[in-house]
């Protein structure tokens, strides 16, 4: 199946070849084994070849997968709502994570006008910085000097952090239990070709996860994610007051190691295609896993933050008025709203991203009625 897909250009695959190159150095510097949250890592990450910090575009019709903001500026408004009244309560910031094509955070400019004191975008990447930095030039020219770009995690956060799709994006760890064991996962080479292989998983931090979550069912292959969840306790951490919000796809522990669930979630993008192939054209196909949200709220909670709600993408989007916003956007018989309805449908569609989409938000030090969660949380279900 994957050979038919639309071949990379002879620059993508030259870059594709050196990435993999100093994956295959890496494995060999590690005793012909690194974890798989390693390769992952280097697969999205590595300077100038990684997938994310690569320059080729990601997002769109043209690139492997669309994400909400790019499907229509009602999003970002919407997401809005939550927001501003949040900026009062703090110093007027917000932060914003995986600012992609700079599509959430134009329109997201436009909606939080007076309130909005500084927009940090976190970004590793110099070139998608500065992708992003021109894309709000163009759509919020008036805004922009509010844009301030950071490389690294400043010393501390006062406002609020957003994510959208961040979460997803964070390299895991595939564990297997089979024959009364468990397995880490890995990548090693034979010859230079790229294999998975396992071994013995001795980590006690990922044996304690395994044993939490994993059922005892055996052959059974899933995913561990202990760089989200040092990921969210990093930030809570660094959050003196203000809110954390992010939307991603996945599930509470129950729903994602369910026994029927016995492969895990952990699946490539490429061109709009799925792929099950980690090692399809490296560097050029986006991996990614499933959130297991129960572990987020767990480490926003163990770190002093209180656990705002927890809900569908499209319960949050109804309860702050998306759909309001979008009768106001044209007349009902013209092209332009029939695109941005269809847009709303699979926003909230419980078979395109309402369902699957999930919002978990937190807070430190502010007293607000989170419009977003007013109705169908379901944090019991953490």
């Amino acid at each position: 199946m994957t050979a038919q897909l639309p071949t990379p250009s002879a620059t993508a695959l030259a870059s594709s070849e050196a990435l993999q190159n100093l994956i295959r150095e890496a494995i060999r510097h590690n005793g012909n084994f690194i974890p798989f949250s390693r390769f992952m890592e280097l697969a999205l990450y590595a300077p100038r070849y990684g997938y994310y910090t690569g320059g080729s575009h990601k997002i769109g019709a043209a690139g492997d997968f669309i994400t909400a903001p790019t499907l229509t500026p009602l999003f970002a408004q919407t997401l809005a709502r939550q927001i501003a009244p949040l900026l009062s309560q703090t110093d007027g910031n917000v932060y914003e994570f995986g600012a992609g094509t700079g599509e959430l955070a134009a329109g997201l400019l436009q909606s939080l006008s007076d309130g909005l004191k500084h927009y940090y975008i976190i970004e590793v990447s110099e070139e998608l910085a500065e992708r992003q930095y021109q894309h709000i030039l163009e759509r919020a020219p008036d805004a922009a000097d509010k844009v301030i770009h950071l490389a690294e995690l400043p010393e501390h956060f006062d406002g609020i952090i957003i994510g959208n799709e961040v979460l997803d994006a964070m390299p895991c760890e595939i564990i297997r239990h089979e024959q009364h064991q468990l397995l880490q996962t890995g990548v090693s080479l034979e010859g230079e070709s790229f294999i998975q292989s396992t071994r013995p998983l001795t980590d006690h931090t990922l044996l304690q996860a395994a044993a939490e979550y994993f059922p005892p069912d055996e052959p059974y292959t899933s995913e561990l994610h202990p760089a989200q969840h040092a990921f969210i306790r990093t930030l809570a951490e660094k959050l003196l007051r203000g809110g954390m919000i992010f939307i991603d796809y996945g599930f509470d522990a129950a729903q994602y190691y369910h026994p029927q669930r016995k492969m895990g979630t952990f699946i490539g993008h490429y061109r709009h295609h799925t792929v099950h192939d980690p090692f399809f054209h490296i560097g050029l196909t986006d991996l990614t896993a499933h959130v297991n949200f129960t572990d987020i709220a767990q480490a926003g909670t163990d770190t002093g933050l209180d656990l705002i709600g927890y809900t569908t993408q499209a319960h949050f989007l109804l309860n702050l008025g998306i759909t309001g916003l979008l009768a106001q956007t044209a007349d009902p018989e013209s092209a332009d709203y029939i695109r941005e309805a269809a847009a709303i449908h699979k926003l909230l569609g419980q078979h395109e991203m309402g369902e699957l989409f999930k919002v978990i938000a937190f807070g430190r030090d502010i007293d607000i009625d989170w419009q977003g969660f007013i109705s169908g949380d379901i944090c019991h279900k953490l």
